[in-house]
C-alpha cells in the first residue's frame, strides 16, 4: 500500500505511471467490477491518504495485470475499488530462484523485499550450518513480499518455500530441478571479478545461492564445489553482509546472464 517508486518488469519508463498509489488484492480483476477494499486498506486510502469518491489507484492481483480503479468510500473506515481499465497486461514470473540462509528479522525482511525487486521468481529459505535464523516466520516473508511488488510495479508474485537443509537440497536438487544451475557467492574464491567467473555457467535456468553472515562451512564448500550444477563467484575485494551481497550477485547474475540483457 505504497507508491510505485520504481520501473516494473516488461514495462517502458515512459508508458508507466509512478505516480499512483497500488495495491495488491485477492480478487478476479474485470473492468467495471467493485471489490471491497480491506480494513487495513479501507484505513490507508481513506484516513491516511484521505482520499475522496473518484480518487484513483492501481490494483493487481498476480493474474489479471494492472487495472485503474476508483475508490468509492462506504463508510468512515469502509470503501469500494471500481475497477475500470486495464493498465498493463500480465506478465510471466522471472525464472531466477533465490537460495539464501535466513537473516535477524529486520535483515530478512529487507533482503526478501529487494530479491522481489531484483528479480527473483521463487525464494527459498536454506539452512546452512552457520545460519543465525532457523525459524522463520513464513506469513511475514510473504508479506514482504508483496510490499515489495506494490512498491515495484512487479505483477507476479513470487513464491516462499518451505525451509530446507542445504545437503538435503543439494542431494535432489538434479532429480527436482533438472537443468538449472546454481551459482554461489563464495567468499574463498580464488578471483575477485563475478563477470569472468559467469562465462563457463552453461546456458539454463538458474538459481543464486546467498550463504549466512559467517559464510559457508567447509564442508559445505567442498560440497558445493564439487557438483557439476554449482558454480562459484567472488563479489569483489570488499566483505560484504549478507543482505548486501544478496542484491550485489543477484545485480551480476542478472546483468551477466538474466534479463536485464
Amino acid at each position: 500500500m505504497v507508491s510505485v517508486t520504481r520501473l516494473a518488469y516488461g514495462a517502458s519508463m515512459s508508458h508507466y505511471e509512478f505516480r499512483m498509489q497500488r495495491l495488491f488484492v485477492d480478487q478476479d480483476l474485470r473492468n467495471g467490477f467493485h471489490l471491497q477494499a480491506d480494513r487495513a486498506q479501507a484505513n490507508y486510502l481513506l484516513n491516511v491518504l484521505r482520499m475522496k469518491e473518484g480518487g484513483e489507484v492501481l490494483v493487481f492481483n498476480g493474474r489479471d495485470g494492472e487495472w485503474r480503479a476508483q475508490v468509492l468510500p462506504t463508510g468512515r473506515k469502509a470503501c469500494q475499488l471500481i475497477v475500470t481499465e486495464q493498465m498493463r497486461e500480465q506478465t510471466p514470473l522471472p525464472d531466477l530462484d533465490y537460495l539464501f540462509a535466513p537473516l535477524k528479522l529486520a535483515r530478512l525482511d529487507y533482503m526478501v523485499q529487494k530479491a522481489v525487486e531484483m528479480g527473483a521468481g521463487r525464494l527459498r529459505p536454506v539452512i546452512t550450518q552457520f545460519t543465525q535464523n532457523p525459524k522463520i516466520k513464513q506469513e511475514r516473508m510473504d508479506s514482504n513480499v508483496l510490499e515489495a511488488c506494490e512498491q515495484c510495479g512487479v505483477l507476479s508474485i513470487p513464491s516462499v518455500m518451505e525451509p530446507t537443509q542445504l545437503k538435503k537440497l543439494l542431494s535432489t536438487w538434479v532429480q527436482e530441478e533438472g537443468e538449472r544451475q546454481i551459482i554461489f557467492c563464495d567468499e574463498g574464491h580464488g578471483s575477485l571479478n563475478p563477470i569472468d567467473a559467469l562465462k563457463d555457467v552453461p546456458k539454463a535456468p538458474l538459481a543464486v545461492l546467498i550463504g549466512p553472515e559467517g559464510g559457508f562451512s567447509e564442508d559445505e564448500r567442498e560440497l558445493l564445489q564439487s557438483l557439476p550444477f554449482v558454480h562459484s563467484i567472488p563479489l569483489g575485494p570488499r566483505i560484504l553482509r549478507a543482505d548486501t551481497a544478496a542484491v550485489a550477485a543477484l545485480a551480476v547474475v542478472q546483468a551477466k546472464l538474466g534479463d536485464w540483457l
